[in-house]
């Protein structure tokens, strides 16, 4: 088996696409038992950290799909949940699949996501 030299396997990973570069970093962690920080600091710094990064997501979107049978509980919480008027929500709501909230976190989205469902309404976070 020939070793490779540093500047050998920097060549390889400017080669690959972040998603070969994610797998690695997958195979790495498991063959080594190390965690992320610890393969950063091995492996070039720019393409693992913005594989990294497009992994975890932070922002969801909160999208009405239906409203179910009650409709005027559903207007109300999405005006609840955003600055809509009464117009706005009702269209928002009878032209759904729709975002009713856009790039908030987690726990924001999971929230709105629980009020719109006690309302009837059926809802996808992603």
């Amino acid at each position: 088996m020939v070793a490779l030299t540093q500047d050998e396997l920097l060549a390889e990973f400017e080669t690959m696409t972040l998603i070969q570069l994610s797998e690695f970093v997958k195979a790495f962690e498991e063959k080594f038992d190390v965690t992320a920080a610890a393969a950063v600091a091995a492996a070039p710094a720019g393409p693992v950290a913005a594989a990294e990064v497009a992994e975890e997501q932070d922002e969801f979107d909160v999208i009405l799909t239906g409203a179910g049978e009650k409709k005027i509980q559903v207007i109300k919480v999405v005006r609840e949940l955003t600055s809509l008027g009464l117009k706005e929500a009702k269209d928002l709501v009878d032209g759904a699949p729709k975002p009713v909230l856009e790039k908030v976190a987690k726990d924001a989205a999971e929230k709105a996501a629980e009020s719109l469902k006690g309302a009837g309404a059926s809802v996808e976070v992603k």
